[in-house]
């Protein structure tokens, strides 16, 4: 899944995208309450995106000058492939929605993608002070420790995972997601259903889950954990089992020994 990105020349670019996205990570943190902030669906909508702007003010030009001549993806929703060259996909508040609720499951995220691969990610979660980093062919870690996916060989005995990409996505979406779950209940251990994709896919790039799926090609919750599944031994494709890149329609990041029995379940759903 990974392109060729020589790890030693890049040790001072991880290093600066570290120290940028942890810096984001504090406003974040700052703007975070125990409690739920808003009742209605626009008094919800108005503390998203006060915490998305709050991070992207310290995030963006930092980002943006470590790398002279990236682009930066505007849309955090978008999906599709991107035009040449190398952009920062950003998601300032990844799990927005559970910060707004006063749930624990967010982070801030930045990843550098060439040519529609991710090349470097970091992946900091502010409240635990954990930061999950790679750089293709350099491998995943976190914080100081080198990251490795499953060694499970049994479907049967899988934690997988999966869930929705954004709020208003088409019906069929929502039904494939449904149909997966049940397929996967039956040939699986256990399925976990939750926001953000970010945070099952650190489990999966750690060893903790062994499977993640999703109908959907929002690049910004898939970029990061592509790279970290990748570098960690994982096994990242759509659901064709087809590399994946940021022109997926779909995508499963799987322990090696997991991933074609998972395919096999899924891609006739797909």
């Amino acid at each position: 899944m990974s392109t060729a990105m020589p790890f030693a020349a890049d040790g001072a670019l991880l290093s600066e995208v570290t120290a940028a996205v942890k810096t984001a990570g504090v406003t974040l943190r700052d703007r975070y309450t125990s409690h739920a902030r808003g009742v209605s669906l626009d008094e919800v909508v108005g503390e998203i995106h006060a915490n998305d702007d709050a991070v992207l003010d310290v995030l963006r030009e930092p980002l943006l000058r470590s790398r002279p001549g990236s682009q930066w993806a505007e849309d955090e929703l978008a999906g599709g492939a991107l035009p040449p060259g190398e952009w920062w996909v950003v998601d300032p508040a990844e799990g927005n929605i559970n910060h707004v609720h006063g749930m624990e499951d967010w982070a801030v995220t930045a990843t550098l993608v060439r040519d529609n691969l991710p090349v470097l990610t970091v992946v900091h979660l502010p409240l635990t002070g954990d930061t999950y980093t790679a750089v293709a062919g350099g491998g995943a870690r976190l914080n100081d420790r080198p990251l490795k996916v499953s060694a499970k060989t049994d479907l049967g005995a899988a934690l997988t995972g999966t869930g929705q990409a954004k709020p208003g996505e088409d019906e069929r979406t929502f039904r494939r997601i449904g149909d997966s779950v049940t397929a996967m209940l039956i040939n699986g251990l256990v399925v976990r259903v939750s926001v953000p994709a970010t945070m099952q896919l650190i489990h999966v790039a750690a060893g903790r889950m062994d499977a993640f799926w999703q109908f959907s090609d929002v690049r910004s919750g898939l970029v990061a954990g592509a790279l970290l599944v990748s570098e960690a031994g994982g096994t990242v494709t759509d659901l064709a089992g087809e590399p994946w890149s940021t022109a997926g329609r779909d995508f499963l990041a799987a322990a090696p020994s997991i991933h074609p029995s998972a395919l096999k379940v899924l891609a006739p759903i797909a």
